[in-house]
């Protein structure tokens, strides 16, 4: 029987391209797009997103091309709750979150994999670079890095289910960057040349905090920042404009160069330190989901980033409790931050990952 594949078509040229290599395998692919929110609701122009009508042309254009169907799935109402909302809400709680990870979680692999039973199809089908694996030594699915190091995004899919890597396949994790943009060309895909999407998609020239202000049409009080013994250094302009690690925009003479250590919402504060303050060599974190185990039945030493584009640093990690873990890097790690993801690694494998919610 021939299998079927939904191809989550972000009218990017990966997206684009995973379509062609599903139809080359003989797979019957129809092409869909979420349509995860209303333009004019988050006072974006359309070329400022990855989610506008012009993407919409260019992913219909492609399916047209390999003769599939193609639709919109309106999925907005899901994407304001459990993707802007909660954006809004993290940083109005001092928090700094991943929209992209909530959105891959919540939405291209749970709500586009509930159309996929729906609709009877095998496969949910998407452009990231990554690839899964089945060990059957232990009757588990993996997810291991691409082989575009560069263009790695196992990061952002730590929160992959054993069901989910089951109906999930991802076409471009043994390619090159350079191998798929040579195939959209030699097909005249419409978005050969098209530039990968870099922003969150709901935020207008990465100013967030303007958005968070005009999406809830509040304004964030000014107050104070201090040094580490509670030295008033000047005034900031709202809490939700700050994050661990940040230096430019404090808008302060100083004499020396100094970054946010840390965020007081009840206090109003943002306090500021050399930036030997900010390394820590402990977390915790908690809403995990582990991949290529079980449990961590004991102390392991691996591999862990807290941030995307962070290198991979050693570190021990013990599971504390069926839905957390604690993680100790061998040298201590800049800026780690709450609400960002703690990914872990054994090689090339994922092991798991979770939300970071503490750090020491």
């Amino acid at each position: 029987m021939c299998k079927k594949a939904i191809i989550a078509m972000s009218g990017g040229v990966d997206s684009s391209v995973a379509a062609l290599l599903m139809k080359e395998k003989g797979y019957t692919c129809m092409g869909a797009t979420m349509k995860l929110y209303q333009n004019e609701d988050v006072g974006l122009r359309r070329e400022h997103t990855c989610c506008s009508l012009d993407d919409v042309e260019d992913a219909r254009s492609v399916a047209y091309a390999l003769d599939m169907p193609y639709y919109v799935f309106n999925f907005a109402d899901r994407f304001k709750t459990d993707v802007i909302d909660k954006f809004v809400h993290s940083y109005e709680m001092g928090v700094t979150p991943n929209p992209c990870i909530d959105c891959n979680r919540y939405l291209k692999f749970d709500k586009l994999f509930q159309r996929m039973v729906e609709l009877n199809y095998d496969y949910v089908v998407t452009g990231h670079y990554a690839q899964i694996d089945f060990d059957e030594n232990t009757g588990r699915y993996l997810l291991k890095k691409a082989v575009d190091h560069n263009k790695d995004q196992s990061y952002v899919l730590w929160s992959l289910t054993q069901e989910q890597l089951k109906h999930v396949q991802f076409p471009l994790g043994g390619m090159e960057k350079c191998e798929v943009r040579a195939l959209a060309e030699a097909h005249n895909f419409i978005n050969a040349r098209k530039h990968d999407s870099q922003d969150i998609c709901f935020v207008q020239n990465g100013s967030y905090a303007d958005f968070i202000e005009q999406y809830t049409g509040k304004t964030y009080p000014p107050g104070d920042f201090v040094d580490t013994d509670g030295n008033v250094l000047g005034q900031h302009r709202g809490v939700i404009r700050y994050t661990i690690g940040q230096r430019k925009g404090l808008g302060l003479a100083l004499p020396a160069p100094l970054y946010v250590k840390s965020v007081d919402i009840e206090k109003n504060t943002v306090t500021l330190s050399p930036e030997s303050e900010l390394f820590k060599k402990e977390l915790t974190a908690s809403g995990i989901n582990l991949i290529s185990v079980a449990e961590i039945k004991e102390p392991m030493h691996i591999k862990a980033k807290v941030r995307y584009r962070q290198p991979e640093q050693w570190a021990t990690v013990t599971q504390t409790g069926p839905d957390s873990l604690k993680v100790v890097f061998d040298e201590p790690q800049r800026a780690i931050t709450c609400g960002q993801s703690v990914v872990l690694y054994d090689g090339d494998r994922v092991l798991g990952g979770g939300t970071i919610d503490s750090v020491k």
